[in-house]
């Protein structure tokens, strides 16, 4: 009796090709790109100590110049904070971001305006426009339909532009965008109200305190959310 007929089996030692994966999409010849997320613990880390050197202690360095040798003492006390981590990254060899040079620009700025005025109104007045303003950059690119916040993703990390071009991703931008526009101006009118009715010392923790709880509540969200559309496209099937 003749056996039925059957595959030929592969010859010894040779590795069989596994059945492309849908969201493989450059074994299909297109589609999306699949895009990894690095852990939530490993962005919190390397955002952690760049928190405490940007936020924390600047804060902790001009209250307690402010306390020990006054007004004209915590601007000098600020302004040397700042060069000083330039100093600092320029003897061990580190790079010295084009951020850090920037900031070291603005807080001279804010301190020589703050010493003629003789005012520390002035001085923390200055950066709280300057969040209005970039507040509302975020909230115009949404019907520009430009989202800001793609374009800060794709700056700070290497995401594939295939990956940025489909459409549930630009939807997920457009919405952090927005979201982010309400924290920053949130941030806004809670720095104005405390700037103008509670004392410098209060202004200092208790605002940043709060401005602190809010970028927390975006960051989480904002991590929620994208790795929700990250997990969403790469289980598409991809285009043929």
């Amino acid at each position: 009796m003749d056996r039925p007929a059957t595959t030929p089996a592969a010859p010894s030692g040779a590795v069989e090709t596994p059945t492309p994966t849908a969201p493989d999409a450059e074994a299909q010849g297109g589609g999306h790109h699949v895009f990894e997320l690095p852990r939530v613990t490993a962005l919190l880390m390397h955002a952690l100590p760049r928190f405490v050197e940007g936020v924390i202690a600047p804060v902790a360095v001009f209250y307690a110049a402010l306390t020990l040798l006054g007004l004209n003492g915590a601007l000098v006390a600020a302004v040397a904070w700042v060069y000083g981590g330039i100093i600092y990254r320029f003897v061990r060899g580190h790079p010295v971001s084009g951020m850090l040079l920037l900031a070291a620009v603005g807080v001279t700025v804010r301190a020589v305006t703050a010493a003629a005025t003789h005012s520390a109104v002035v001085y923390f007045l200055q950066p709280t426009l300057g969040t209005l303003i970039i507040s509302l950059s975020f909230l115009a690119s949404v019907p520009l339909g430009r989202p800001l916040a793609m374009k800060l993703a794709r700056d700070m990390a290497p995401i594939p532009e295939a990956f940025l071009k489909h459409a549930r991703v630009h939807q997920f931008f457009l919405r952090i965008s927005l979201l982010w526009s309400m924290v920053l101006f949130t941030n806004v009118a809670v720095s104005l109200w405390m700037l103008f009715n509670e004392s410098i010392g209060m202004y200092l923790w208790v605002r940043t305190g709060i401005v602190a709880g809010l970028g927390a509540i975006g960051v989480a969200v904002s991590v929620w959310g994208f790795k929700r559309v990250v997990r969403r496209v790469n289980h598409e099937p991809a285009a043929s």
